[in-house]
C-alpha cells in the first residue's frame, strides 16, 4: 500500500496537530502499516502435526526460492528491485487454525499475496479467505478440483487428482495391451474420505466404466484420515480377491497401511497408493515393503529436462536434501507467484492476480516443462508414473518417451 504524507501549512498547523494527536490515540503503530519497500508474501504450512513430514519440506523449498531471489538483490517490480519478506506460519496441521492464520497474514501483516499450504483438507479451509479480502493465493500442495473455480483469486500448481488416477489407469491399460497383465482385471479401490480421495475414486471408476472389458471395480471403500488400524479394511480387501490394489492415501496413512498390508501377507498383481510410494520417507520407513509399488506424481528428478537436472543439483548442493516431488512443487509455486509479481510490475492485488491468470513459465521444472493456469485457476499438467525397484532404485515408467526403465508387471510374489 502506498502511504501519502500530509504536511500541514503554517496557518493550519495548530488544527492539524490536534487532529493528528487525536488520531494517534486510536491508530495502530506506524509499523503495522508498512510501506511498499518490500514484497510481503505470506505462507501457512503444516510444519508440525500429522502433515509435518511434507509440510516441513514445503517450508524448506519455499524458503529456498525466496532466498534465491533475495541473494540476487531482490525481485524486480516496476523497474525497482525489492527484497521479499516471507512471513511463514505453522498451522500445526489443523484446518480451522490454517484458515485463521491466512486471515491474520492478510488483515494484520498486510501481505501482498499468499502461498497456500499442503494437503487438500488444509488448503480447502484456507482458500475461502482470499476471496473475502481480494488477495492472490497460490497453492502448491492441493490437487482436489473442488478448491478451484469458485474464486478468481485462488490458483494451484498441482494438476487434478482425478487426472492422476486416469494416468494410472492408462498405464495399466498399456500393460494389458503389452500382454503383461490379463484383460478383465478386478480392482480393490480404497480411498481416503477427503475431496482428494473422492477425485481419485472418480478417476478410477470413470475409466473402469468406460473400459468394462479390461477393468471392474469389485471393492470400493473409503477410510478416515490418520485411521488407527487398517487391518479391518485390509481384511475386506483380502476377501475381495481382486487383481489390483489401488489406494489413495496421505503419507502417514500410506506408511501405516502398507505396513499392515505386508504383515498380513497380501498380494496383488499391481499395487499403488496414488501419489505415494516413491517418497523417500516412506521407502526409508518401510524398506523392501515398498518394492514394485507404482505411483503417479506431480514431479520426478528422473524427468529428462535440462532444467530439472540443473535445479535438482542446485537444490541438493544448497540444502543437502535430495528433492522429492513436494520440494519441486513448493519451489515452483513460490517461483510462479514471484514471477507474476514481476510481470504485474506493481504490488496491487488486481495486477498480481491478472499476471497469474496469464502466466506462462516456459522453463518450468514440472512435467511438460511449461506452467500456466487454466480458467479455473488450477494447472493442467501431465503426470509421471514411477515404480520402485529392489535396492532402493526407482524408475520412471510412464510416459514411455521419458522412461528410464521398463515396468515390472505383474509384481513378483515375495
Amino acid at each position: 500500500m502506498n502511504l501519502s504524507l500530509f504536511r500541514p501549512s503554517r496557518t493550519t498547523a495548530p488544527l492539524a496537530a490536534l487532529l493528528l494527536l487525536g488520531a494517534a490515540s486510536s491508530a495502530p503503530p506506524a509499523a503495522a502499516v508498512p510501506a511498499d519497500e518490500e514484497v510481503r508474501i505470506g505462507a501457512v504450512l503444516p510444519v508440525t502435526g500429522k502433515e509435518s513430514k511434507i509440510g516441513g519440506a514445503f517450508k524448506q523449498a519455499t524458503e529456498f526460492a525466496v532466498k534465491e531471489i533475495n541473494d540476487a538483490g531482490g525481485l524486480l517490480v516496476g523497474g525497482k528491485k525489492l527484497k521479499v519478506d516471507l512471513k511463514l506460519l505453522d498451522d500445526t496441521s489443523d484446518a480451522a487454525k490454517s484458515a485463521q492464520l491466512v486471515e491474520q497474514l492478510i488483515a494484520q501483516q498486510r501481505v501482498h499475496a499468499v502461498i497456500g499450504g499442503y494437503g487438500s483438507q488444509l488448503v480447502q479451509a484456507q482458500s475461502v479467505v482470499p476471496e473475502r479480502y481480494g488477495i492472490p493465493y497460490v497453492a502448491g500442495g492441493a490437487g482436489a478440483t473442488s478448491i478451484y473455480g469458485r474464486s478468481k483469486w485462488v490458483f494451484g500448481t498441482l494438476s487434478p487428482v482425478e487426472n492422476l488416477a486416469t494416468t494410472q489407469m492408462e498405464f495399466l491399460q498399456d500393460l494389458v495391451a503389452a500382454g503383461k497383465l490379463k484383460k478383465g482385471l478386478r480392482i480393490s479401490l480404497v480411498t481416503e474420505n477427503t475431496e482428494h480421495g473422492k477425485d481419485f475414486q472418480k478417476g478410477v471408476r470413470d475409466f473402469a466404466k468406460a473400459h468394462p472389458a479390461e477393468f471392474t471395480v469389485v471393492l470400493d471403500e473409503s477410510f478416515e484420515l490418520y485411521a488407527p488400524d487398517f487391518k479391518p479394511l485390509l481384511t475386506r480387501v483380502q476377501q475381495a480377491k481382486a487383481d489390483l490394489f489401488m489406494c489413495d492415501a496421505h503419507l502417514e496413512d500410506f506408511i501405516s497401511m502398507q505396513r499392515a498390508y505386508t504383515q498380513m501377507g497380501l498380494y496383488h498383481l499391481m499395487l499403488t497408493y496414488g501419489a505415494r510410494g516413491a517418497d523417500e520417507a516412506g521407502r526409508k520407513g518401510l524398506g523392501a515393503a515398498t518394492d514394485y509399488i507404482f505411483a503417479s506424481g506431480w514431479w520426478s528428478d528422473l524427468l529428462p529436462y535440462p532444467q530439472v537436472k540443473a535445479w535438482t543439483a542446485k537444490y541438493k548442493a544448497a540444502t543437502g536434501t535430495a528433492p522429492q516431488w513436494y520440494h519441486a512443487t513448493a519451489y515452483e509455486t513460490a517461483r510462479a507467484l514471484l514471477a507474476a509479481v514481476t510481470k504485474a510490475g506493481a504490488l496491487k492485488p488486481d495486477a498480481i492476480r491478472g499476471a497469474l491468470a496469464s502466466l506462462d513459465l516456459e522453463d518450468s521444472i514440472l512435467p511438460g516443462g511449461k506452467l500456466k493456469f487454466s480458467r479455473s485457476g488450477q494447472a493442467l499438467l501431465p503426470f509421471v508414473v514411477t515404480q520402485n525397484k529392489p535396492g532402493g532404485k526407482i524408475d520412471l515408467v510412464w510416459p514411455k518417451a521419458a522412461k528410464t526403465g521398463d515396468p515390472v508387471a505383474p509384481v513378483p510374489r515375495s
